[in-house]
């Protein structure tokens, strides 16, 4: 009788995920000093928004017409999937804090939206009637604290429609790392993240087409770095890095390192965002910001040292080194 073999294992390391998602959040960190002057221009929101997703869409979408023609059966299957992601990681998102952000301050806006990695945490505390570890619950209390540091909150204001709206971009901040997490072999993470901003464009496209939302985009100049900067200079960096690159990266982090040590790190794209209007806006950062920096790393590592993550469908445990089989090829 032939003996039965098990295939060898390759331990995928989770430094790498970690790493992935940190450069996910440092380009998805620009896209707001680098669309802030574009809108104190005269830019409309909805226009900045539809050239944003559509741009991202057109050259993330060659992985999504690649997964469709290798498995069209498996693109159909996963066509909710895509469409939850596209409404809530692409356009909820955006939508629901940058509206907020006109009712509320910036600030504060930031800091309800950033409560993702919360919401997760209690999400499968109220799931699984278990209660997380200390660990986890220190790091969390941590990194809320580096946040409540980083985001400015002087003469901060509480409108109740405004604080609704940053809740519902929180609610889809976090259904981006959850649905972000199911991607695997039948559906290629890059085919997700090309046709949730193909859904997120149709979406922009029909609101701003009917007026709910208006469209303006003058040839503009803006100022960075002391330099002009054309408008089309401006949008091309949004839609490269800020958007497609961000989202890409962001997509195959997710599945290495799971949605709460994912989104965990992801508090990291407040402290980058700091960095990038100090840089490119002038707007220098205190000593309290960077103490609420310094406390946000402290709630990732904390977070990352929990030897009992969450586990994916009863898979490899999230947050730790995955452990894939390679299996031999016919």
């Amino acid at each position: 009788m032939t003996a039965l073999v098990a295939p060898p294992m390759v331990r995928r390391p989770a430094s790498a995920g970690i790493v992935i998602a940190l450069a996910s959040a440092l380009a998805f960190a620009s896209s707001g000093p680098v669309m802030k002057p574009l809108l104190e221009a005269g830019w409309s929101l909805g226009a900045a928004l539809l050239l944003r997703m559509g741009g991202a869409a057109v050259l993330l979408s060659p992985w999504l017409i690649r997964a469709v023609v290798r498995n069209p059966r498996a693109f159909v299957r996963h066509t909710p999937l895509i469409v939850g992601f596209g409404l809530t990681a692409v356009a909820g998102c955006q939508l629901f804090y940058f509206s907020a952000m006109q009712r509320i301050p910036v600030g504060v806006a930031l800091l309800i939206q950033y409560l993702a990695p919360v919401l997760l945490v209690l999400g499968v505390w109220l799931r699984t009637r278990r209660r997380p570890a200390a660990i986890v619950l220190v790091g969390t209390g941590v990194a809320m604290l580096g946040l409540l540091l980083v985001v400015d909150l002087t003469g901060a204001t509480f409108d109740p429609l405004g604080v609704a709206l940053a809740l519902c971009a929180a609610v889809c901040a976090a259904a981006y790392f959850v649905i972000a997490e199911r991607t695997g072999d039948t559906m290629p993470p890059l085919a997700l993240a090309a046709g949730g901003l193909v859904v997120g464009t149709v979406l922009m496209a029909v609101l701003t087409a009917t007026g709910a939302l208006p469209f303006v985009a003058p040839a503009v100049t803006t100022g960075m770095l002391g330099l002009a900067v054309p408008w089309f200079a401006s949008v091309a960096w949004v839609v490269v890095v800020a958007t497609a690159l961000g989202y890409a990266l962001g997509v195959q982090a997710v599945p290495r390192i799971g949605s709460r040590l994912a989104s965990f790190v992801g508090l990291t794209e407040v402290l980058f965002a700091v960095l990038f209007a100090w840089l490119l806006l002038g707007e220098t950062p205190g000593l309290v910001q960077a103490a609420g920096g310094a406390l946000i790393l402290v709630g990732v590592v904390l977070v990352r040292l929990d030897s009992a993550p969450l586990t994916r469908g009863g898979g490899a445990p999230a947050g730790e080194a995955a452990i894939v089989p390679v299996v031999p090829a016919p």
